[in-house]
């Protein structure tokens, strides 16, 4: 699997408690905001409170779980993704997303990774690739290491166990952690 390019956004893996729950927010999208966000997306919160897309470089809430609304028509709907442009009832809307810094999550690499980068610091990358049609991420975790002196969105705290998937191969599959949270106190919302 490592071997090809098969990126699947950020999916929680677990969490050191053993809960890693979605928080829901109502109306935690502005009603008609202009882009998609996809399940497994990164995102953060705006300086209004809402949820919206993570740029390759800012603070970050955590990632995208799904979406529930009633439509203008009056039917209530469910996604895995919030469609781009999605307007809304007031207060019938309810945004999940995993929000806890310490959850660890399992993300592809758009290129190799090895042993020496556990500890180490890497940005998003193709952060708004995916699927509309799936309503998956497949926003990826970039092979470009911050290194010792510099701070980057996620930390690389493991290797996956899964099949096939090793240290150096085309693209490592890691478990990694927020590292730059919004939660942190010195951090600021955008």
């Amino acid at each position: 699997m490592s071997s090809t390019n098969a990126p699947f956004g950020l999916v929680p893996s677990f969490h050191p408690s053993g809960l890693d729950r979605a928080v829901a927010l109502t109306d935690g999208i502005a009603s008609g905001y202009g882009s998609a966000i996809l399940k497994g997306q990164p995102v953060q919160l705006d300086t209004s409170g809402n949820i919206i897309i993570a740029t390759t470089s800012s603070s970050l809430q955590g990632a995208f779980a799904g979406f529930s609304w009633t439509d203008t028509t009056g039917r209530f709907r469910v996604s895995n993704y919030y469609p781009a442009s999605t307007s809304y009832v007031a207060g019938s809307s309810t945004a999940y997303y995993y929000s806890d810094p310490n959850i660890v999550y399992i993300i592809q690499a758009d290129g190799s990774l090895a042993q020496t980068s556990l500890g180490d610091q890497a940005n998003f990358s193709n952060i708004a690739a995916g699927s509309t049609v799936t309503g998956l991420s497949q926003c990826t975790l970039s092979n470009s290491l911050a290194g010792a002196s510099s701070t980057a969105q996620m930390k690389i705290v493991g290797l996956y166990g899964g099949i096939d998937n090793a240290w150096g191969d085309a693209y490592t599959v890691v478990q990694v952690q927020i590292n730059k949270s919004q939660f942190q106190a010195s951090v600021v919302a955008i």
